[in-house]
């Protein structure tokens, strides 16, 4: 006996959400955050595309991880909340787009691999329980906030257009961690939130050059 007709149009859901996240262009609905973007000299403009790269990077990383999450929700409320933060941060990803190509910078290398990795991060969480599957939400946004606001940290002083955009980000990061929350997502233990901690950093890191 094969799959059911509603597990099949959720698979074909995730794939045809898979190939947009990774081969098409983003699309924001809301128009790139801050004023015009200006000429960087030359060490601030490497400096500033590197961190634009990991944030695409980390950006493409949150559309895998609410996918897998969404696909295996139980409660439909729950699968709708986290298909709505995916549209958000879709948002995210078309702006670092934009940001990368005014840098004359490229994304990720290994964008197909941080989408995959994050998918069965995600759907693992989710298979826990929609809680635990919230919970990671929540401890995600708080270190991708702690993350964001170490890139404003380091940005140009005169680039105000990559600033904005961060900003941004980071305050609606710190809107969908909240939402989690509130939706029910409990305390992560230590080992899984240090655990976390590390895998991003591998990312992180691999991600300003490749």
């Amino acid at each position: 006996m094969g799959p059911s007709p509603h597990i099949m149009d959720q698979l074909l859901t995730g794939a045809d959400r898979a190939l947009r996240a990774m081969l098409a262009p983003a699309r924001a609905s809301r128009p790139l955050p801050g004023p015009a973007a200006v000429d960087l000299p030359a060490s601030a403009r490497r400096q500033t595309a590197a961190m634009m790269r990991v944030n695409h990077a980390g950006e493409i990383a949150a559309q895998g991880l609410y996918h897998g999450q969404a696909l295996v929700a139980r409660d439909p409320a729950i699968r709708a909340q986290l298909e709505s933060a995916a549209r958000e941060e879709t948002d995210h990803l078309a702006w670092c787009e934009q940001r990368l190509r005014e840098l004359n910078a490229r994304p990720s290398l290994l964008d197909p691999l941080w989408y995959a990795g994050s998918f069965a991060i995600g759907a693992l969480a989710g298979l826990a329980s929609d809680k635990v599957s919230l919970g990671f939400v929540a401890e995600t946004e708080r270190q991708v906030e702690a993350h964001l606001d170490a890139h404003i940290d380091r940005l140009a002083p005169e680039d105000a257009r990559s600033r904005a955009v961060l900003e941004q980000m980071r305050d609606d990061e710190v809107a969908h961690g909240r939402a989690a929350k509130s939706a029910g997502g409990v305390d992560l233990p230590a080992p899984a939130r240090a655990l976390m901690r590390a895998t991003a950093k591998v990312m992180t890191s691999t991600a300003a050059w490749l």
